[in-house]
């Protein structure tokens, strides 16, 4: 079974992408589990940027396969922002609570869930040796509520709601805040992600 190192320090990120990975024979691990502590400067323009920028640097510390992503939030009303910003939006000392309502602020003249459009996007790198195998992207598209709403997911979840969707049984406006972590890892950006990842390059591991 080939080992995959997924370069994150975030256990949400961990949990998310081996429950989501339970089919690809393979056995995905954290930067802690090879023994890898090293701090890196998302410094690129795109989401692709940083997830290139993470995985070749890590995987230039093991032989194994190594998988990085970027992700964040962008909303159209306000030109994308915060997009690669995401988890720096306002500071990285500022929480998440106070990232939202900064954001319901600066969109109160946006009355439409057309207006208020939003996606999650995740782009997705897949490293080994220094050189790159594969980099795509996933998204979910929805809207932002006026509402904080749930304490499931975690970061920008509880403002950023979907519309009915049949895959996971809503039938309504919800956030991903009041979706729980197995239904969200069917329809997630990073799910999504996994999957063209996955399709692309699953004949390495198979």
């Amino acid at each position: 079974m080939n080992t995959i190192i997924f370069a994150t320090t975030n256990k949400h990120k961990i949990k998310e992408i081996q429950d989501k990975t339970k089919d690809w024979n393979v056995s995905i691990i954290s930067m802690a589990d090879e023994g890898i502590n090293i701090d890196i400067e998302e410094t690129g323009l795109t989401f692709e940027d940083n997830a290139r920028l993470k995985a070749k640097i890590v995987s230039q510390c093991t032989d194994k396969f190594v998988l990085a992503d970027d992700s964040g939030l962008e909303v159209d009303y306000i030109n994308k922002e915060p997009g690669i910003y995401s988890s720096r939006y306002l500071g990285e000392e500022a929480s998440y609570t106070d990232k939202m309502n900064d954001i319901i602020i600066r969109l109160e003249n946006a009355k439409t869930k057309q207006e208020r459009s939003a996606r999650f996007v995740c782009a997705m790198s897949l490293y080994k040796n220094g050189e790159e195998i594969c980099t795509l992207r996933g998204t979910l598209e929805g809207f932002i509520g006026e509402k904080i709403i749930g304490a499931e997911g975690f970061g920008y979840d509880p403002f950023f709601y979907i519309e009915s969707n049949d895959i996971i049984g809503v039938k309504t406006d919800t956030s991903l805040g009041e979706i729980c972590l197995e239904d969200k890892n069917k329809i997630s950006h990073r799910a999504n992600a996994i999957k063209n990842i996955s399709e692309a390059c699953k004949h390495l591991w198979i």
